[in-house]
């Protein structure tokens, strides 16, 4: 259970890791679209675009769908929140740390001596 939900974070930050597959995503929150439609934006053909959405699919990112000769992709967003869950442990590792620097901070500026005005 541990090795798949690990494999399938791997899969995710993988594909999260491409600006392409990034801006896929960002379309699809939207609605669904076409593969055609997902390549329009970078010029390329719908053998490359095909890449992305099977790295998106291999992450469980997108659901693909065969309607004819049409391939209809669909955001899934349950593998996003997971990775938020997880990133979200270091985003409170990272405000305790900030929070004790700026606290520092504070204890330096009261120990400094007032300096008198300049006219």
């Amino acid at each position: 259970m541990v090795e798949h939900q690990t494999f399938r974070m791997d899969a995710v930050f993988h594909a999260l890791g491409d600006a392409t597959r990034r801006q896929m995503l960002q379309e699809l929150a939207s609605g669904e679209q076409t593969v055609g439609k997902l390549a329009e934006p970078f010029a390329m053909s719908l053998a490359a675009a095909s890449k992305h959405v099977k790295a998106l699919e291999n992450a469980g990112l997108i659901r693909r769908e065969v309607r004819g000769r049409t391939h209809v992709c669909r955001l899934e967003a349950q593998p996003l929140a997971d990775a938020h869950r997880w990133l979200a442990t270091y985003e409170r590792f990272w405000n305790g740390r900030l929070d004790v620097l700026e606290s520092l901070l504070r204890e330096g500026d009261d120990t400094k001596p007032v300096r008198g005005k300049r006219a």
